[in-house]
């Protein structure tokens, strides 16, 4: 028996510090409520600058069509998300070289037609998404802690790998001394033996 399988789907919040000169993703999912639902989806992205009043059109995208509609992400913005399907949950973009001017708050819309056998429905979702740009990228507090605990674990280990070292050591030790006492004890005892058993032999001569 063959089973159809459906990937799962995780709507991610987005990241919205980009560093200037940098790539930097986008990230719009919209997931489905059931999976095995047949859909046809296409988005809009739109941007509007910081100090600006309206959101421009920047992105039109419908399997396999991707159209760049401003002229200040022409060769600058690349599609990151679902590909080779109509039915689209990620609608991620990249912009490739971040400049000062693409600060600003991002729109996805995402106009979306499930298929059911006897009709169809179409729903939409928008998406909002408020990106500055930074000189240098600053490092999320998981990333140092996470650090963190890597050097304090190399330390404890090390710590408990010399202990283990000196035990042991400190154990063979006390086994070698205690082998040669033994040792020392049988001879000193074969010793006094034959000097019994010589005894014993010159009043008999």
């Amino acid at each position: 028996l063959a089973y159809t399988c459906w990937s799962g789907c995780v709507e991610v919040d987005p990241e919205t510090e980009a560093v200037y000169g940098r790539e930097f993703k986008i990230r719009c999912i919209s997931c489905k409520k059931r999976g095995e639902t047949v859909a046809k989806t296409f988005t809009e992205w739109f941007f509007k600058g910081d100090g600006m009043e309206k959101f421009d059109l920047i992105l039109m995208y419908q399997f396999p069509r991707l159209h760049v509609l401003d002229d200040r992400f022409t060769g600058r913005l690349k599609w990151n998300g679902s590909i080779h399907s109509e039915d689209l949950q990620d609608m991620s973009v990249v912009i490739t070289n971040v400049t000062y001017d693409h600060a600003g708050t991002y729109m996805c819309r995402v106009n979306r037609t499930l298929i059911f056998e006897s009709h169809d429905y179409n729903t939409n979702v928008t998406k909002f998404i408020d990106v500055t740009v930074v000189d240098k990228g600053n490092r999320d507090a998981a990333s140092i802690v996470s650090e963190i605990m890597m050097y304090v674990l190399i330390v404890v280990l090390t710590i408990w790998l010399v202990v283990e070292m000196i035990y042991c050591y400190r154990k063979i030790a006390a086994a070698g001394e205690e082998a040669v006492l033994e040792n020392a004890s049988d001879y000193l005892a074969i010793t006094s033996e034959s000097k019994d058993n010589c005894l014993g032999v010159q009043p008999q001569e």
